[in-house]
């Protein structure tokens, strides 16, 4: 099938059905969101300062499903009461990391506290939509006004999407964050749950895509067997073969030339893992540091390898930071542990 699919449906989990959801793309899977009993990314907690980290600027937070730790910490003392939202998932035996530059972020808008204006998303470049949507924006919000010292984000999603609902989704996250926001004072609480997998799909996947919600779909696409393929570390990309291998201290990327002996070979397999490297880290929920043992190439095309891949990365919504090279010859990246290890989400009765 060409195209986008997005697909809705449940993987048979040890304690009952877990919500799931899979993005395909010309057949092939691109993205992959499982749920979990983790505390979910975007939740929002009304939490209590417990004790500060010395040497780390931090400090550990109290919260309904445990502790949390917070950093940047000026001005926060223990015992206060404090809004904080989940950024990511915790590290085995870490606290739930959590920040306190809270956002209400939805399929069309995002409500920025702390950050006032209204904003348009620099992927839309007509600047008459961006001035149709700035003028729609402040329609919407006449019912349902920002909080104070609140901003707005319109999403690239806004300049296709239907307008009742572009207008419809501005006032429920303008809504949504004045109300959290009034609610600082308190006992620990969870306030708002973050979304899972059905509704990051719609909330994320904005483009334009057949979409399947029934049961049994996954059987249908037979994406069971596509989540088993990413158990094992070997991944073939044309004559080029690429191993992905996480250890408790980093993940390893080899790259070899396979059959190719051509003088580009190491460039070639490169560039090709390049280019599809954010999709594996994506669809194996591979974050921390990662080490590149790539294949031999003359120094001289390791701006070209750089380039595609940043470029691949600007794709991906993960944040990745480009560390560089080492005296090795490796490349390394470090990116945020934005999704659970999809080894911790899935078991292989769930996929057998």
């Amino acid at each position: 099938m060409k195209g986008h699919l997005i697909l809705l449906d449940h993987l048979t989990g040890p304690e009952g059905p877990v919500e799931s959801a899979a993005l395909l793309r010309d057949g092939k899977l691109e993205d992959l969101l499982i749920d979990s009993d983790a505390p979910r990314p975007g939740t929002i907690y009304r939490a209590r300062a417990d004790r500060p980290v010395k040497g780390q600027g931090g400090m550990f937070l109290t919260t309904p499903d445990g502790p949390a730790f917070l950093k940047q910490i000026k001005g926060l003392s223990p015992g206060e009461p404090l809004l904080v939202q989940v950024t990511g998932y915790a590290e085995p035996g870490k606290a739930i990391p959590v920040t306190t530059r809270l956002l209400f972020k939805s399929r069309y808008a995002i409500v920025t506290p702390g950050a006032p204006g209204i904003n348009v998303s620099r992927a839309i470049k007509d600047d008459d939509t961006r001035d149709d949507l700035t003028e729609r924006a402040h329609d919407a919000l006449s019912d349902a006004p920002l909080p104070e010292d609140a901003g707005l984000i319109l999403r690239s999603s806004c300049e296709t999407g239907d307008e009742a609902e572009v207008a419809e989704d501005i006032a429920a996250m303008s809504a949504l964050a004045a109300a959290v926001l009034a609610d600082a004072t308190g006992p620990e609480e969870k306030l708002t749950e973050g979304d899972g997998p059905h509704a990051l799909a719609w909330r994320d996947w904005a483009m334009d895509a057949q979409i399947e919600t029934e049961p049994g779909c996954f059987d249908h696409h037979d994406i069971h067997t596509k989540i088993a393929a990413l158990f094992r570390p070997e991944v073939r990309i044309g004559e080029t073969t690429i191993y992905i291998e996480p250890t408790r201290a980093l993940t390893a990327v080899d790259v070899n030339t396979g059959t190719d002996t051509s003088l580009a070979a190491g460039l070639k397999a490169n560039l090709a893992m390049a280019r599809d490297l954010p999709r594996q880290l994506r669809l194996r929920g591979i974050g921390g540091q990662i080490v590149l043992d790539l294949a031999p190439m003359p120094k001289k095309d390791r701006p070209v390898f750089e380039g595609t891949l940043r470029s691949a990365l600007r794709s991906d919504d993960t944040d990745t930071v480009l560390a560089g090279w080492t005296p090795l010859g490796n490349y390394e990246l470090q990116r945020k542990r934005a999704r659970l290890p999809l080894s911790v989400l899935v078991t292989e009765g769930m996929i057998a």
